[in-house]
């Protein structure tokens, strides 16, 4: 069975109306298309737990702040379409940028506490940008449940505080990140590396590990935790970082490990900009939990 291709605002809330009155609970999966085994994995978490499921295929202009980096964005949604289709994916909602903004936008949702660090300090505006079009998206397509990857831990944390601090009647869903047999996080922008980048572009996810290592090993100072993963990255003269930190819930640095923190990165091979994470918790707090 073929996913219902909406391209309208009135389509996509004529479907969630039927399908709501049939008392469906609605998933949606918001993307920016170029479709890949990650964005299967929050398909399937959705398939299994929404009576109907809503992709939507969007390349937001808005959260780029690079005009050539919007060009360059593959849009393929013949074949993100089929993708859909054999996930059984209900509808996918792919509006043209007139549909999304028929204006210029005087009103945005910015959540800046937790966007000013990491990649919101190298991409102004970027979350921003996120932030309003996820909301338009919630708007539109009315969710019950929304699933977004940890891959983008620092997006996922943003969205999570935007639909607390807004009473958004959405749940928000995190999914594991999906990688590649040596490592490599997947995404869309894996497609941009040459064969020479790809073959180093793993070392980011191993200098993760090293750095998830000496947490667990019992080094607390978080100086050193990232001195252990860029000591890797090191070893590969064609990657350039761009911040490597030791981070909070709330996404900012730490100076030192406590509890549940999360190692974050992102880096540069060639012209495609790499980002990653790894959850890690400090031991003690392990170690002393109650019943242990």
């Amino acid at each position: 069975m073929s996913a219902r291709l909406l391209t309208t605002i009135a389509q996509v809330r004529e479907f969630t109306g039927v399908a709501r009155r049939q008392g469906h609970v609605i998933g949606c999966v918001p993307t920016m298309g170029d479709l890949h085994a990650g964005h299967g994995a929050l398909i399937e978490r959705a398939r299994t737990e929404c009576g109907s499921v809503v992709v939507t295929v969007f390349v937001n202009p808005i959260q780029f702040d690079r005009q050539d980096d919007y060009e360059r964005y593959t849009r393929r949604l013949e074949g993100d379409l089929e993708f859909c289709a054999a996930r059984s994916v209900d509808a996918v909602f792919a509006p043209a940028v007139e549909e999304m903004y028929p204006e210029p936008m005087a009103t945005f949702v910015d959540v800046p506490d937790l966007a000013r660090h990491l990649c919101g300090e190298f991409r102004p505006g970027h979350f921003r940008g996120v932030a309003t079009v996820v909301a338009k998206l919630f708007h539109i397509v009315q969710p019950d449940a929304a699933y977004f990857g940890e891959k983008d831990a620092q997006q996922l944390a943003i969205i999570q505080r935007m639909v607390r601090d807004l009473n958004m009647a959405v749940r928000i869903v995190p999914v594991p990140t999906v990688r590649e047999p040596d490592g490599l996080a997947m995404s869309s922008r894996n497609r941009r590396l040459s064969p020479e980048e790809r073959a180093a572009a793993p070392v980011l996810y191993r200098a993760l590990r090293a750095a998830e290592n000496a947490v667990v090993t019992g080094e607390r100072d978080a100086a050193k935790v990232k001195s252990a993963a860029l000591g890797v990255i090191a070893g590969e003269p064609a990657m350039r970082v761009e911040y490597l930190e030791v981070v909070d819930a709330m996404m900012q640095p730490v100076a030192e490990v406590s509890g549940t923190v999360r190692l974050v990165a992102a880096a540069w091979l060639g012209q495609t900009r790499l980002i990653d994470n790894l959850a890690c918790e400090d031991q003690r707090r392990r170690e002393h939990r109650p019943g242990r």
